[in-house]
C-alpha cells in the first residue's frame, strides 16, 4: 500500500473526536506488522473506555517519536483523488500527515535505523486529551517531531488559545411588557459588544492574538423575555494570558459569569538547520504544549495546508505527502546525529 492509498484507507475511517476506537485498531494492525518486521513493540495508552493513543517503539529507546493526531472534526466524509490532491475529511489534518509518517518510518527501518518511536493519539481537535495522557508515561525520548498542516514548513512557533463560556441570567415575563422581565439575551450581547472591543496582545514574531464568538444559544421563544443566554469566546494567544484574562473578565463584568473552559499558551519551536527545510509561524494551536518536556524538544511540520481543514475542500497535494516521507526521514537523521555527538 502506498502513501496515497494509506492515506484514502485512513480518510475512510470516520473518526471524529470521541469515535477514534475504529482508526485506532486499523493503526493497531498496521503498526504491528511493522513491528512484526522490524523488532518492534506496539502498546495502547488507554485515555477511556474505547478511546487509546497507540504507541510504537523500535530499539531501545526513541530517540526520536514522530507524533499526530487520529481524530478529526465533523462532519465526515469520505476520500476521493484527482491527478493533484487527495481529498476527504482529514486528508491533511491529520491522515495524510499519519500516511506520510508511516511510511517515513518503515523506510528508515528497512534501512536498519532504529530508536524511533510513532505516537498517534486521541482528542487533539477538543482537549488534547491523548496528549495529556502521553505525557503522563516518560518514553526517553529526545525529539518530538508534531505533525499538523504547515504545507511542509518547520514553525517557529504557533499561537495559544483562551476560550470561554459565557452565561448570562435574567428573567422570563411576557414578551408585550418587557417591564417585568430581565433580558438574558440582551446581557450577554452587551458583555459580547464590550469584548469586542477589548485591545488584544501582539507579537513581533506570532504576530496579533485574534478573537472568535464561535457559538450563541438563548431563549425559550420569541414571545418571552429570555432568561438564559450562553456564547462560546475562542481567543488566540501570542503571549501570557494574565492581562487578556483580566480584560475579558472586566469587560464581561456583571452582564454575565465568565467560565475559563480551557487555557493553551503559545509557544515558540526551534528549527533544525542544514536541511533545507523554509519556515513559517501558525495561527492555530497543536498537542505540544500538552506534552509539556516529557517527550522532548518538539518541532512542528507536515503535509497540506491549514486553510482548507476543517473545511469541506479539506484535501492534500499527493506532491507534499510524497516530500513529507522524505522531509521526516531528514528531519529523524538530523536528529539521530545530534543525538550522538
Amino acid at each position: 500500500m502506498n502513501v496515497f492509498e494509506l492515506t484514502r484507507a485512513l480518510v475512510d475511517i470516520e473518526s471524529i473526536t470521541g469515535n477514534e476506537e475504529r482508526v485506532g485498531l486499523y493503526l493497531e494492525s498496521y503498526l504491528a506488522s511493522l513491528a512484526a518486521r522490524f523488532q518492534g513493540r506496539v502498546e495502547r495508552m488507554e485515555v477511556e473506555p474505547h478511546r487509546f493513543n497507540l504507541f510504537a517503539q523500535f530499539g531501545d529507546a526513541p530517540v526520536v517519536t514522530l507524533s499526530t493526531h487520529m481524530d478529526t472534526v465533523p462532519p465526515f466524509f469520505a476520500s476521493r483523488e484527482d491527478d493533484e490532491f487527495i481529498w476527504g475529511r482529514a486528508a491533511c489534518d491529520t491522515k495524510g500527515i499519519i500516511a506520510s509518517m508511516l511510511k517515513a518510518a518503515e523506510g528508515l527501518l528497512a534501512e536498519g535505523q532504529r530508536n524511533l518511536g510513532l505516537l498517534f493519539v486521541v482528542g487533539e481537535e477538543r482537549n488534547s486529551a491523548g496528549a495529556k495522557r502521553a505525557a503522563s508515561e516518560r518514553r526517553g525520548c529526545r525529539f518530538l517531531i508534531n505533525g499538523e498542516p504547515t504545507e511542509n514548513k518547520q514553525a517557529l512557533g504557533s499561537k495559544g488559545v483562551l476560550r470561554y463560556e459565557l452565561r448570562a441570567r435574567g428573567r422570563m415575563a411576557h414578551s408585550a411588557y418587557p417591564e417585568l422581565g430581565e433580558s438574558a439575551i440582551e446581557k450577554l450581547l452587551d458583555a459580547l459588544a464590550r469584548i469586542r472591543g477589548v485591545a488584544l496582545p501582539s507579537d513581533e514574531i506570532l504576530g496579533p492574538s485574534t478573537l472568535n464568538i464561535g457559538t450563541i444559544a438563548g431563549g425559550r421563544a420569541p414571545n418571552i423575555i429570555p432568561d438564559e443566554a450562553k456564547a462560546e469566546i475562542m481567543i488566540r494567544l501570542v503571549g501570557d494570558a494574565a492581562s487578556t484574562r483580566a480584560a475579558i473578565v472586566k469587560a464581561v463584568g456583571d452582564s454575565a459569569e465568565a467560565v475559563e473552559v480551557l487555557e493553551i499558551p503559545a509557544v515558540r519551536l526551534g528549527s533544525i538547520d542544514g536541511l533545507g527545510i523554509e519556515t513559517t509561524i501558525v495561527s492555530y494551536t497543536t498537542d505540544i504544549p500538552a506534552f509539556g518536556e516529557n517527550w522532548g524538544q518538539p518541532f512542528l511540520l507536515g503535509p497540506g495546508t491549514i486553510h482548507v481543514a476543517h473545511t469541506l475542500e479539506e484535501r492534500v497535494p499527493k506532491k507534499q505527502l510524497l516530500e513529507a516521507i522524505e522531509i521526516y526521514q531528514k528531519m529523524v537523521k538530523e536528529l539521530w546525529k545530534q543525538e550522538s555527538k
